[in-house]
């Protein structure tokens, strides 16, 4: 164990200690696959110690929803995948709390389990859901829990930076493959090996995007035919996991000369192999077997308000729960199709440093964030971020999405949106290569605008520094 785990175990003892001093616990966690995760570990964990809890579910931890919270005195709250950046509002109201969270802490609680505390970097080296795993460690005999956490961890894109998981991810999933929870190899890392057919893992691949394959349905079964492969068997379409190794050495061969043929840079060709993370105790060919399937199977729960969906399949409902999660899934397929298409027919906006488009109420403020990552399979300029814009209750959401080429050129989109939105009356955070904001109705242009100049700020700041 590092100094660094050591350090924050301890704290996450501290905060056990607090949670064993009373028996209703109120949870409140983020709608997104992080915070579904986080919820699901420190509920079960809480069930197998004989609390009572109840749950609550927000898009955002603001002032009125620590109103609400405040309002109805809780015994002891226990937030998690949110809470660091309210610190100082949480103590104001007098709310007795544990955070256990990951996104930068603005002031300090009591009891307090942040990894940027003891100087990890909470975008890739430790998850809201790895931060609750440790919790729930400190609690009781919660190891078999490792499995959520690298789940929460692969939703958060902790993974990606670099190329695969380090810090203290890769401790909790160490601990996950020796209690037989996790396994890890390298494999392809296109989406859906476990449940798509091979045609649309590349006709959906957006990272690396693939020039004449992606979203081209045609071309890529042509592709596969010229690689000779038997793609369709017994009448229906076969998945990546039913193909033998060699077919799929054949598959990653073809990919990686159709890359080069097409002037692919290496560094996002060999994007095409790395980690994947595999739920041992889940029945394979389902959403739940491979990490990243899972969260994207989460995200379509509590994005449409069904986060008590999302946190059954969690807490190990595999029959009604997974089967209302699979049709919410199919529904935010869908939805996400139609986003591409409204954003494609109304088309960018193109400044300096940033690109943006403004989906008004077109699309649901809850996954316009996903289309703005999405969207760089139908965007001219892949060098610059993509910001959207949604309409929500009395107000602008943001979101922001970069790529690791950018992260290497100095944007910071956390920071970015952090003190632009303030600039504008708003607010807003969370990690360099994906974040968000909420900004008041009329400020959407000077926001633009503002943004633009800070990440030309950051661009011409790493230039300079790399010309010391």
């Amino acid at each position: 164990m590092s100094e660094r785990t050591e350090a924050l175990r301890k704290r996450a003892d501290r905060c056990a200690e607090e949670i064993r001093k009373h028996r209703e616990i109120h949870v409140v966690s983020h709608i997104d696959a992080d915070g579904l995760t986080s919820a699901g570990i420190i509920c079960t964990a809480l069930e197998r110690g004989g609390f009572e809890y109840t749950t609550r579910f927000v898009k955002q931890l603001d002032e009125a929803a620590l109103d609400a919270i405040a309002d109805e005195n809780p015994e002891l709250v226990i937030f998690t995948d949110l809470g660091s950046g309210m610190c100082e509002p949480i103590k104001s109201r007098g709310i007795r709390a544990v955070i256990s969270d990951h996104h930068q802490p603005q002031g300090d609680l009591e009891f307090h389990l942040n990894p940027h505390l003891i100087g990890a970097n909470g975008s890739y080296e430790l998850s809201g859901s790895g931060s609750t795993y440790l919790l729930a460690s400190a609690l009781g005999k919660n190891r078999d829990l490792s499995a959520l956490a690298i789940v929460g961890a692969v939703g958060d894109m902790q993974h990606l930076k670099m190329g695969q998981l380090v810090g203290i991810n890769r401790e909790i999933l160490e601990e996950g493959v020796e209690g037989g929870n996790l396994q890890f190899k390298k494999d392809l890392t296109l989406f859906g090996k476990q449940t798509r057919p091979i045609f649309k893992l590349l006709q959906y691949s957006s990272d690396p995007y693939l020039p004449g394959l992606t979203g081209d349905e045609e071309a890529c079964i042509e592709f596969l035919h010229t690689l000779n492969l038997r793609f369709s068997q017994e009448e229906r379409w076969r998945r990546w996991i039913d193909l033998e190794p060699p077919e799929k050495q054949k598959i990653v061969s073809g990919l990686i000369q159709y890359c080069l043929k097409a002037g692919i840079p290496s560094y996002r060709i060999e994007r095409l192999v790395g980690e994947v993370y595999i739920l041992e105790k889940e029945r394979e060919g389902t959403e739940m077997r491979d990490a990243s399937e899972y969260s994207t199977l989460l995200n379509a729960t509590a994005r449409y308000d069904h986060a008590e969906i999302g946190l059954a399949v969690c807490m190990g409902d595999r029959e009604e729960a997974y089967e209302d999660a699979r049709k919410l899934l199919a529904e935010h397929r869908q939805n996400l199709v139609n986003g591409l298409v409204y954003v494609k027919e109304k088309g960018i906006i193109q400044l300096e440093n940033i690109q943006y488009f403004d989906a008004g109420s077109n699309i649901k403020e809850t996954i316009v964030g996903i289309i703005a990552g999405m969207s760089s399979t139908i965007v001219e300029n892949r060098n610059l971020p993509i910001i959207a814009f949604a309409n929500t209750d009395g107000g602008i959401k943001v979101s922001a999405r970069g790529t690791q080429d950018l992260i290497r050129r100095g944007v910071n989109l956390s920071e970015a949106m952090s003190k632009v939105s303030a600039e504008v009356g708003g607010a807003g955070g969370g990690h360099d290569i994906a974040a968000g904001a909420t900004i008041p109705e009329g400020t959407k242009e000077e926001f633009a605008r503002k943004l633009d100049l800070f990440i030309g700020e950051q661009l011409q700041k790493k230039a300079n520094s790399g010309k010391n």
